[in-house]
């Protein structure tokens, strides 16, 4: 099954950044969609199953903890797999992103730490055959 993707960041370098990361993880991607917003990530997931969530914590409007607290509400999104990429990374958050079940990795980050956490989270027959390693430790984002 080829997974839905949604990248939620304000800022459309990072946005770029963390898809180009995705791509470099090994998934089966149908598509990659993208959000500036809380607001916007929501409404999107109302309208597309969204299969992999990641999204940063600080945005105008609604911030990425908001938005993976409305969606716990939600039978239709609750089980969706959740990843928050943000340089806020105070314990006291981590921890009520936690009790989510959203995943977590700190800004600046690289490819490889994102992919052991969506090899965590992502079963194997949504992950496409690629050479052992594509996603390198050497990039950061």
């Amino acid at each position: 099954m080829a997974l839905q993707v949604l990248v939620v960041d304000d800022s459309g370098v990072m946005r770029s950044m963390v898809t180009k990361a995705v791509k470099m993880c090994g998934l089966n991607i149908a598509e990659i969609h993208k959000a500036k917003n809380g607001i916007e990530a929501l409404e999107l997931m109302r309208r597309e199953a969204i299969d992999l969530l990641l999204i940063d914590i600080n945005m105008p409007l609604m911030n990425g903890e908001e938005v993976v607290t409305e969606m716990r509400k939600v039978v239709e999104l609750a089980d969706t797999a959740v990843v928050v990429i943000s340089s806020e990374g105070s314990a006291a958050r981590v921890h009520r992103l936690e009790v989510l079940d959203a995943s977590f990795i700190k800004k600046p980050f690289n490819p490889s730490q994102l992919r052991e956490i969506l090899d965590s989270l992502i079963d194997d027959r949504d992950k496409v055959e690629t050479v052992h390693d594509t996603a390198d430790s050497s990039l950061s984002f």
